[in-house]
């Protein structure tokens, strides 16, 4: 066996769920853009939690309370040391985190103004705005892909004047493409834009640096980087913090209330009504210490060097193939059969102990453009082998036998 799968299947090892046989086969778990697989830190973490030091955060002063706040704030700190991020507030998702900006920084700041969208977004970086756009009249412009899955930056450039915010996906689920995000950032400032970063598919993949790349917001989920599912984050610089405006009323994210009216908090809890995902907080943070053990850039160089050989491999067998996989792109690959449903693909992998996701992956507007349904996506993470995409080939060799 090669030295580099030792090293891949000794990553397995961490993920107790892998261990398990799926319909009398070895699980090869494929459905990491999806959702990621939790490794034992994650599941002990958040079991040590429940066991020893369960309470409610903030204000209380007995010990419980806070050892539990002392462990959910930690996890803010570290994700905003993780990407370089001024301001971190804590959601139940990417999809919240976006619906977050729209309602918080939105409602006040866009007045009317345009909205730049691209057709390569998820529905959750769609239908926030659509719903925004219907109360306020927001003009939503949509940026192409072009024939090469690539965006229309001249299009983009075009779309951009008079424009207040720019959303774009970091990284697309379906192609694996990652976009410009550099110079979308760079035209937008120019033209007195805001940018918000889905960053959900990008983030589990490079250590995104906010700073850096001068985005003003960022949304992102924990389950898609091995943390647990129900916690996201809108993380945001400072300037645009300053700007927003509490949305969801509760307890938490006030400093005082009287019958007369209310005063709120100035840090990040403002926008946190409501008992907060403590466990899953201090889970996201055992998934950040995990992955900060391994070299990223170098676990992204060898996945993408597996979905190249699965997707030239697929094509060999008659696959269309979606996607580019470039140096910067993830390791998804999309792809679809001539005669063979999707679904019945998937079905057919199951029972050989393959997880795929199939569908249109809440990007119906991308997927309209490429003029499909569906396709059927396989996506590799760090506990993927190259043996795990030689077997999956394998399987699908064995299907397309079968009915051929």
């Amino acid at each position: 066996m090669p030295t580099y799968w030792v090293i891949e299947l000794a990553i397995q090892d961490d993920f107790p769920i892998l261990q398990r046989l799926v319909n009398g086969h070895r699980l090869i778990y494929l459905d990491n853009a999806a959702t990621t697989q939790k490794p034992a830190i994650v599941i002990d973490a958040m079991n040590d939690y429940y066991t020893k030091h369960n309470a409610n955060v903030h204000r209380a002063v007995h010990t419980l309370a806070g050892e539990a706040t002392d462990g959910y704030e930690a996890c803010r700190d570290a994700l905003k040391t993780w990407f370089r991020a001024e301001r971190c507030i804590l959601t139940s998702g990417t999809t919240e985190a976006i619906n977050l900006a729209a309602h918080a920084w939105g409602h006040s700041q866009l007045k009317g103004r345009p909205i730049v969208l691209t057709e390569m977004e998820h529905h959750s970086d769609i239908v926030p705005w659509q719903m925004l756009a219907e109360t306020f009249g927001n003009e939503l412009r949509y940026v192409p892909v072009k024939s090469d899955l690539t965006l229309d930056m001249e299009a983009f450039e075009a779309s951009i004047e008079g424009a207040g915010l720019v959303c774009v996906v970091h990284t697309s689920n379906v192609l694996g493409v990652r976009n410009p995000i550099e110079e979308i950032i760079r035209i937008a400032h120019n033209h007195g834009a805001k940018v918000l970063l889905d960053a959900a598919q990008g983030a589990p993949h490079c250590q995104i640096n906010m700073a850096e790349l001068g985005a003003d917001m960022m949304a992102l989920s924990a389950h898609k980087m091995c943390g647990p599912t129900g916690i996201g984050c809108l993380l945001v610089n400072e300037e645009t913090f300053q700007e927003m405006q509490p949305f969801m009323g509760g307890g938490d994210m006030i400093e005082t209330v009287t019958l007369e009216g209310s005063t709120y908090q100035t840090n990040e809890h403002r926008f946190e009504a409501g008992t907060p995902r403590i466990a899953e907080a201090i889970g996201w943070n055992a998934a950040l210490t995990y992955l900060g053990t391994l070299d990223l850039e170098q676990q992204h160089g060898r996945l993408l060097e597996i979905a190249r050989h699965v997707a030239q491999e697929l094509r060999s067998m008659g696959m269309t193939v979606y996607g580019r996989h470039d140096d910067d792109d993830s390791s998804v690959v999309s792809f679809l059969h001539p005669t063979l449903h999707s679904e019945d693909f998937a079905h057919l992998l199951d029972a050989r102990g393959v997880a795929v996701r199939t569908g249109h992956h809440c990007a119906q507007p991308l997927l309209n453009r490429l003029g499909i349904t569906g396709t059927v996506r396989a996506s590799f993470y760090i506990y993927n082998t190259m043996q795990d995409a030689e077997e999956f080939l394998m399987h699908v060799r064995n299907i397309l036998e079968r009915f051929a």
